[in-house]
């Protein structure tokens, strides 16, 4: 996605430029499309070697990047900061902004709520830099869902250009049988750009928590 140059960011036009996105239209006829002017709007550089993705880990991971400020998720950055557990529409015939009364994540596809993070996670895919990391949930059957916006959309917006190489960190419990040779992986693998690096390695949630506990601890031994 094209973006303006680097500027301060102005709150106001940020929430009108938003609100543009949704208001007057039947909630669930917002696609992607209506959040562009948004995404072009907010300055957010990305911070090369950094950025952290996640499938089916959410509280974890984002635990660790509160608690250890070297990596950066979508929901870490400007926007995806803001709308982190919102919910909004607009209705037909209205100029309000709604936070009730909307449809659910699954009754529609062009949700006013999904379509903005489907986008915003496809620019976040798109400006990830340097060696990138992906932590994913080890104790479910498919570490690597389809479904998931991390296989469907992001993995797909990875550019090779700007990007060396991607290390998933998949989280297990004590007991979990799950390893990096695991079938799903091994078609993410298979689905990245032959120019990336592919690494994987395997780590406790316990020791995760360990680490994200120990303030002295630099953030490379969690994993």
């Amino acid at each position: 996605m094209n973006k303006p140059a680097s500027r301060a960011n102005d709150c106001q036009e940020i929430w009108s430029v938003f609100e543009q996105a949704f208001l007057g239209k039947n909630p669930c006829n917002v696609s992607t499309d209506a959040y562009v002017s948004l995404i072009n709007t907010v300055t957010q550089d990305p911070v090369c070697n950094t950025m952290l993705f996640w499938s089916k880990t959410w509280h974890i991971v984002h635990e660790f990047t509160k608690k250890r400020n070297c990596f950066q998720t979508l929901e870490d950055t400007l926007l995806g900061y803001i709308m982190d557990g919102l919910t909004w529409c607009g209705k037909e015939g209205s100029n309000e902004t709604f936070t009730t009364g909307c449809p659910l994540w699954n009754d529609c596809d062009n949700h006013a709520v999904k379509s903005f993070w489907y986008l915003a996670s496809a620019a976040f895919a798109e400006d990830a830099c340097g060696d990138v990391s992906a932590m994913l949930n080890g104790s479910i059957a498919t570490p690597f869902t389809p479904s998931s916006v991390f296989a469907s959309i992001e993995v797909n917006k990875f550019n090779p250009n700007k990007m060396k190489s991607l290390t998933v960190v998949l989280v297990t419990s004590e007991d979990d049988s799950t390893s990096c040779d695991d079938p799903s992986l091994k078609t993410l693998q298979a689905e990245l750009h032959s120019e990336l690096k592919y690494n994987c390695t395997l780590v406790t949630m316990s020791h995760i928590q360990e680490c994200i506990s120990d303030p002295d601890a630099a953030c490379g031994p969690c994993w």
